[in-house]
């Protein structure tokens, strides 16, 4: 990897401090000193910031990096192949580390790929960030956000339906056995007709222990999707290692992750891009009105979480048609500022060395520091300042992992092949009177 001098920028180091001006110097992948007037080998390679930022890499820590910007659960479970998923996974992955994102934590997986990528880019096979990954989520046959698109048996997606605890335990163990790094749980779900707000609880206290239990056992996190108050109180107490989305908490559900520390994932991302910017692609307004008042009834309880000591962390729901990939992977941050009363260096923080947990690397990188590895971007514009700089590609100067440089070139235009999206004929139903007029 050799020596690499980075001098003259303004260090804004990830854990919070005040920019500074400073050299940074990294042998052999990681960072060796972050000082003044530091000297290195003739033959490093030397890179002037003088007037540009330099940061850690940012994480998402909630990214689906084998969906391919699906806009429905129909392209996931019908219209995906095993095979060509991962080619195009891996073409994706690189998309990601372009724009300046160095680690993701991909929870769930179509046909439990997330392994394999995540392997074949330690292996240096394929370009793309770190990883951390689950395999398929575990539903239960109520059938999670995607309703009766769902078996009440098997796979199907990203998903794998449970029907007993024998069943639990199998699939935690074999997930464990090909690698994963997180086994994700679907806590909530949609039904028809249903009565409250958000989502429904769909197991028992019982079964996420169980789920919890088996999985730290074998020295593996669980973390867990929860939109409801109930949800997030019981896979609290449960013993889940994080949560993500956590809206609709009350005082109860709080309590019990505040009490233990749970970090929260909020993703708020798809819900800001679709208030937002919706209307330019067709949302209707209610289903605008819907991710608004989420976010706003939300705000507050995160807030409150924060102030308890619940770190927040920064995912973006990356891998959908509203959140494509490369695109919006700092936006999180400038919700975090908008909405949570975040400042750009805190916010920061969130997206960089507090992040690094979801990739299980928890100090060992996300931070410009001695000792950490040096996934590090280059940045033209003060983001101390301006959080939104992060989403011009222009101003993203270099992007190195672990040392080595990352090739910025754009890559090709793709098609899509064939089937792989769902086909529409039109944006309405051709009725007689719609064709004539009458």
């Amino acid at each position: 990897m050799g020596t690499l001098l980075i001098t003259g920028g303004r260090v804004v180091d990830g854990l919070g401090n005040t920019p500074f001006n400073a050299d940074v110097l990294v042998r052999d992948g990681r960072i060796e000193a972050v000082g003044s007037g530091l000297e290195a080998p003739p033959d490093t390679q030397r890179i002037d910031a003088s007037g540009l930022t330099v940061m850690p890499g940012l994480i998402d820590a909630h990214c689906h990096i084998t969906f391919d910007e699906v806009s429905s659960n129909d392209e996931l479970f019908f219209h995906r192949r095993e095979g060509l998923s991962a080619i195009v996974a891996a073409t994706n992955a690189r998309k990601v580390l372009q724009a300046g994102v160095t680690g993701i934590m991909d929870a769930d997986s179509l046909f439990d790929l997330g392994v394999d990528l995540r392997d074949a880019i330690e292996a240096g096979i394929v370009p793309g960030p770190r990883m951390s990954t689950g395999g398929n989520a575990l539903f239960t046959s109520v059938g999670g956000t995607a309703g009766r698109l769902v078996p009440d048996t098997g796979r199907i997606g990203y998903g794998k339906v449970l029907g007993s605890k024998a069943e639990i335990v199998q699939e935690v163990r074999r997930q464990i056995k090909i690698g994963v790094d997180w086994v994700k749980v679907h806590v909530t779900g949609l039904i028809p007709r249903q009565r409250i707000r958000g989502e429904v609880k769909v197991w028992t206290l019982d079964e996420l222990r169980l789920v919890a239990d088996t999985a730290h056992e074998l020295g593996i996190p669980v973390v867990g999707h929860c939109r409801g108050a109930d949800s997030i109180r019981d896979t609290a107490v449960a013993g889940f290692d994080m949560i993500l989305h956590a809206t609709y908490m009350d005082d109860e559900a709080l309590e019990a992750v505040a009490g233990r520390g749970i970090p929260i994932v909020p993703t708020f991302t798809f819900q800001a891009n679709l208030l937002d910017f919706g209307e330019r692609i067709g949302a209707s307004a209610e289903l605008r009105e819907i991710f608004r008042r989420e976010i706003a009834d939300s705000a507050v309880m995160l807030q409150r979480a924060r102030a308890a000591g619940v770190p927040l962390l920064c995912g973006t729901e990356s891998g959908f048609s509203i959140t494509p990939y490369g695109d919006w992977h700092w936006r999180e941050l400038e919700v975090f500022v908008r909405e949570l009363g975040y400042t750009p260096l805190e916010a920061i923080r969130a997206a960089t060395s507090d992040n690094a947990f979801s990739l299980r690397m928890a100090g060992q990188t996300g931070a410009v520091e001695a000792g950490r590895l040096a996934d590090l971007l280059i940045i033209d514009g003060d983001v101390a300042q301006d959080i939104t700089v992060l989403g011009d590609r222009s101003r993203i100067r270099h992007v190195f992992l672990g040392g080595s440089q990352v090739d910025l070139t754009p890559p090709p235009p793709r098609r899509d092949p064939g089937g792989w999206r769902v086909s529409h004929y039109g944006n309405a139903i051709l009725r007689r009177d719609v064709a004539y007029g009458g």
